[in-house]
């Protein structure tokens, strides 16, 4: 590996100081005999997006920013923001909500469903189980009136916690999207940053809510309807969706030797094709590239200038190994960029997401992995910054 070396500021860096190095890259050719699925053509699935969710690099993408009625992967929304509630202390999963009656008539029966009664008491952690893994449109909103007082609360939640996530293709009409005259939106980027948050915000939720082979209320058992668990190797969940008027649609993820992939398909025209879709978009994903390791986990990947701090510059590190995926059997240089928006301004605390590494090579999509500081820089006192001056006098 190549020394990293400074490049010149240029207007459309991010960063006062962005480096740059040439990482010559010896690919691995694909086994004799190895075939790589096709990637599925637009006919089949309109909206199409495959993401590696470690280094964030787009595999494959097809409309991933036009808009579409997402039906009942909406409920992930709801799920995200109950398990933000659940980490702020302000929905605990043994709390008990009682379905009011004008809930229940609202969503007694209606479409996918727990079979909730007018007076039942349902404990949190049944209903995020049954939304997530039977769909239940009641307990969605039953979830969303007994925490926020009413279904039209919860969802203006769900509204803002999508802006704080920049998810600004989507809006939500409703905590379980059920067709409401397209109030209800998204894009796939949105939902693979849905998918994002979900998984490294919430992991411990995520594993034990998300992706079970089916779910038992009441003695009435239903199965999951995911295409992927059980069927593909690795596959976890998250949620399947279809109505008349948007099709099938699908937010999944797969895990896979430490990598995990996350998909997105909308527009589907049927359920037996949106599983063959699934399938072959996760299995073109971990067969037809190599990944290449670039920083092995806790290796400091490079700084970033501080600006009124106790130090005049901050290490940085990924979260774990830095990868990007490369067409397998291709042996191209790449290019590495630190971005940030600096120089960076003191206080900052070890551990606090401040940048990001842009690795780049012919031919692919660039991956973009999150950096962090690697140690806590405080506000400069009156000598610090003495010695930050004439330091950079000097510099």
């Amino acid at each position: 590996m190549m020394p990293l070396r400074p490049l010149r500021r240029k207007p459309r860096l991010i960063a006062p100081l962005a480096l740059l190095f040439a990482l010559p890259v010896h690919a691995l050719m694909a086994a004799p005999g190895a075939v790589t699925p096709a990637i599925p053509t637009a006919a089949e699935a309109p909206v199409a997006l495959l993401v590696d969710l470690n280094s964030g690099q787009v595999l494959h993408a097809r409309n991933p920013d036009r808009r579409f009625m997402p039906a009942s992967v909406t409920k992930v929304m709801t799920l995200y923001l109950a398990f933000e509630l659940m980490e702020a202390g302000m929905l605990d999963p043994q709390q008990v909500f009682v379905v009011r009656p004008e809930v229940a008539r609202a969503w007694r029966r209606k479409g996918s469903t727990m079979f909730l009664d007018s007076g039942e008491q349902v404990r949190v952690e049944d209903l995020l189980l049954g939304i997530a893994n039977v769909s239940a449109n009641d307990g969605a909103a039953v979830l969303g009136d007994g925490q926020a007082g009413s279904v039209a609360a919860w969802t203006a939640q769900m509204n803002r916690a999508a802006w704080g996530l920049g998810m600004n293709g989507s809006h939500w009409g409703s905590p379980n999207g059920f067709p409401d005259e397209g109030k209800t939106f998204t894009t796939a980027s949105d939902l693979v940053t849905l998918a994002r948050a979900m998984i490294t915000r919430h992991p411990d939720k995520f594993g034990y809510y998300i992706g079970r082979i089916g779910f038992d209320y009441k003695g009435i058992a239903q199965v999951n309807h995911d295409p992927m668990i059980g069927r593909v190797a690795g596959a976890d969940g998250i949620k399947t969706g279809f109505t008349n008027e948007s099709g099938f649609s699908y937010l999944g993820t797969a895990r896979r030797n430490g990598q995990r992939l996350v998909l997105v398909l909308a527009g589907v025209e049927n359920g037996r094709l949106r599983a063959k879709l699934a399938k072959s978009y996760v299995e073109w994903g971990f067969a037809a590239f190599d990944r290449r390791a670039l920083f092995a986990a806790g290796a400091i990947v490079g700084e970033a200038r501080v600006q009124d701090g106790d130090a005049r510059s901050v290490t940085l590190k990924a979260a774990g190994p830095v990868t990007i995926n490369l067409p397998r059997g291709s042996t191209p240089e790449l290019t590495a960029t630190i971005r940030y928006d600096g120089p960076l301004r003191a206080p900052i605390a070890r551990g606090q997401e401040v940048a990001f590494l842009e690795v780049s090579a012919p031919g692919v999509s660039p991956a973009r992995v999150p950096l962090f500081s690697d140690e806590t820089v405080e506000t400069a006192g009156p000598i610090d910054r003495i010695i930050n001056a004439a330091l950079g006098l000097l510099s």
